[in-house]
């Protein structure tokens, strides 16, 4: 009796038997993948974004802003005033390539008038100066890790207007901090927290900067360096002449300007 033998399969049949089949896709709920709110999830608070930064120009000065993380308590508080001050002191002119005018310390944050040769002396200028600052802070606190949250803000002065507001606003910053807060503030006072003292452009006169400072170890020594800048020097003056230390910079769209006196 013949028996029956299975035929081997032919080529091309093999062929499409290997072929891998495509299975569908289920979207999964969760991180990664393809589906809305996938991906790096957003900061909440405002960040800088990493941009190139514009041209600088060397006759024009930069406003800027450093935002410290969160926990490490007020600069403003004698330990990490003290701490930050030695970085004024010792970071406030570097080979005059970068030089601090004017400054302000409030609590999270830094505002700085700041002059520079060029965009990347503007950058080292201010990286040397977190650096010094960071230090210093985690010296004080007895800690590590990092110090500043985000990349520096900038905002380039090119006009005699935009220089006697940025001075506003930097020297009278903790008067506008106190105006949100619902808190008053003395008048024909400056902020101890600031370089206003140095600031010869007020409508009043002040004392000799830090006559009254308790001794520190660095008491007596500049915190900042006099203008080269003709809009720093002299140029702001005609944007509306002497500044009043009672003048709350940044009043909300609306509401009526405070009397400058």
């Amino acid at each position: 009796m013949k028996t029956r033998t299975r035929s081997k399969p032919s080529r091309r049949s093999r062929r499409r038997s290997s072929r891998a089949q495509q299975l569908p896709l289920a979207l999964v709920r969760g991180r990664g993948g393809p589906g809305r709110g996938q991906g790096r999830k957003k900061r909440n608070h405002d960040y800088v974004p990493h941009a190139a930064r514009p041209f600088l120009d060397r006759r024009h000065p930069v406003h800027v802003s450093l935002r410290i993380t969160g926990g490490l308590g007020s600069l403003r508080g004698r330990r990490l005033w003290t701490a930050v001050r030695r970085g004024f002191v010792f970071g406030c002119d570097r080979a005059g390539r970068f030089r601090i005018v004017h400054f302000s310390v409030q609590g999270q944050h830094i505002h700085l008038l700041c002059e520079a040769l060029d965009q990347r002396a503007l950058g080292r200028g201010v990286q040397g100066f977190e650096i010094r600052v960071a230090k210093a802070i985690n010296r004080a606190l007895a800690r590590r890790g990092a110090v500043f949250a985000d990349r520096y803000h900038q905002r380039i002065i090119t006009n005699p207007t935009q220089c006697r507001h940025a001075l506003a606003y930097v020297l009278n910053n903790q008067r506008r901090h106190a105006g949100q807060a619902y808190s008053t503030y003395p008048r024909n006072r400056v902020d101890p927290c600031s370089s206003a003292l140095w600031f010869d452009g007020w409508k009043v006169r002040l004392p000799r900067p830090w006559a009254n400072a308790p001794p520190t170890d660095t008491d007596g020594q500049s915190v900042v360096v006099p203008p080269r800048t003709w809009l720093l020097r002299d140029g702001w003056r005609r944007g509306g002449g002497k500044i009043s230390p009672n003048v709350v910079p940044g009043l909300p769209a609306g509401a009526p300007p405070l009397p400058e006196w």
